[in-house]
């Protein structure tokens, strides 16, 4: 089928390289305004998907994210929030970038024109029918995210895609499309701008609304998150006070007490 790259047009912008500092920040910042306009434009595709996956996560199943490049590494690191700010299992929300782990900070050559890769990575952690695949990829062209998407629907798997190509493989082959058009990148083909902030939106509404749906927060709090610095056990300590109507100090002892927000809230209104 054929459909217009968008990723591939040329930048509305010319002769970058004689533009002052000020000029160039002020051009990148008018085009990023461009991006969550267009994300709102595909809520009810997330809408879709984040319905469907709450009804197979409360079910036991996961939610896996496969990409390459920026892709990829913007679905691990969402995926690497979940634990820490939702108290959730490092194994509900997972993460997979072509070429593993060490693509996460350098490039390997060639890892995304695997077209069988994904599948195998993903078999891996079992993946199977209770479970939910977001493939991630600007062009909606890459070999190791449409296999894996392909394999999915093989074998029953819910499929979602996000590209920012409309009706680009990735958005006709996957069962719940999310394509954003945020327009030509400011550097020509550097999807790691527009687009990879495009995605980066996507990947938080999808996550956040899955969690808050599966009773994750509170109120507006993060009631499950763990208390890894001391930071995370200061904002702990001032939710307790909120809730509870009680001192710092109080507060700081049941927090230490009880290990969680939740548990303590729990234990305290007893």
């Amino acid at each position: 089928m054929e459909y217009t790259k968008i990723t591939e047009q040329a930048s509305l912008h010319n002769d970058l390289e004689q533009l002052s500092t000020g000029d160039l920040l002020q051009k990148i910042n008018e085009e990023d305004q461009k991006v969550a306009q267009a994300v709102t434009k595909v809520i009810p595709q997330i809408e879709k998907l984040v319905d469907a996956t709450v009804e197979r996560f409360q079910k036991g199943g996961r939610l896996f994210y496969i990409g390459a490049g920026t892709s990829g590494r913007l679905g691990i690191l969402d995926a690497s929030e979940i634990p820490p700010t939702f108290g959730m299992p490092h194994d509900r929300v997972i993460g997979i970038i072509a070429g593993g782990d060490i693509a996460i900070r350098k490039a390997v050559e060639f890892a995304e024109d695997n077209t069988f890769q994904a599948w195998k990575d993903l078999q891996e952690f079992d993946i199977n029918s209770n479970d939910v695949l977001v493939g991630i990829a600007a062009s909606g062209t890459t070999p190791y995210v449409l296999g894996g998407i392909s394999d999915a629907k093989a074998n029953g798997i819910l499929t979602a895609g996000i590209t920012n190509n409309l009706g680009a493989p990735l958005a006709e082959q996957a069962d719940i499309p999310i394509a954003i058009n945020v327009g030509p990148e400011f550097v020509t083909g550097s999807t790691r701008m527009k687009s990879g902030t495009s995605q980066k939106l996507a990947l938080n509404m999808i996550s956040t609304a899955l969690m808050i749906r599966i009773g994750r927060v509170k109120g507006n709090k993060m009631v499950d998150m763990q208390l890894s610095n001391n930071k995370l056990v200061d904002r702990g300590t001032r939710y307790l006070v909120e809730a509870l109507n009680i001192d710092y100090k109080e507060a700081e002892i049941a927090l230490k007490k009880y290990g969680s927000v939740r548990e303590a809230i729990q234990q305290l209104k007893r």
